[in-house]
């Protein structure tokens, strides 16, 4: 393995948080994600993932965790890697087959108030799953790659 692929698997940081399953902990979810030395990746990527993870959060609330109480908790993972971010969102809920619903899911209404959380997910992430693990959580996997070496102020579409 030449250095290349060794760094882009070296971590550069990594850091969990646990709260409450309730749309009200949006806030510290994102205060958390903001505080993360973020430096190597693009401002523009960086945006782009923390809208990714204000929906992926919303819909562990909103949809697995529907009919549970807000102390069945809701757990978050960032992993920053020099060339891709990873987002993990952990739940409790019943298994959903999120590739199943991508590809018949119908067209979103641009006003609509609701229903387009995974079609922004899905532009956002190079990759995106959702799974079951061992200990009957789901992971929802959100991966975003960008190029090293741009400045943190540097902006595209």
């Amino acid at each position: 393995m030449d250095s290349n692929n060794n760094s882009q698997l070296q971590v550069l940081q990594k850091a969990k948080i646990n709260v409450k399953n309730e749309l009200g902990s949006l806030a510290q979810v994102l205060s958390w994600f903001n505080q993360l030395n973020h430096s190597v990746v693009p401002k523009y990527i960086w945006m782009q993932c923390q809208l990714a993870l204000a929906e992926g959060f919303t819909n562990a609330v909103r949809h697995a965790h529907k009919n549970q109480p807000p102390e069945v908790s809701i757990d978050i993972e960032v992993a920053i890697f020099p060339q891709h971010l990873e987002i993990r969102i952990w739940d409790k809920g019943e298994p959903f087959d999120l590739e199943g619903f991508m590809k018949t899911m119908p067209p979103v209404e641009e006003n609509a108030e609701g229903g387009r959380g995974v079609k922004i997910m899905q532009r956002i992430a190079d990759l995106i799953s959702y799974k079951q693990t061992a200990d009957k959580r789901n992971c929802l996997l959100i991966v975003k790659n960008y190029p090293s070496g741009i400045e943190e102020n540097e902006t595209s579409n």
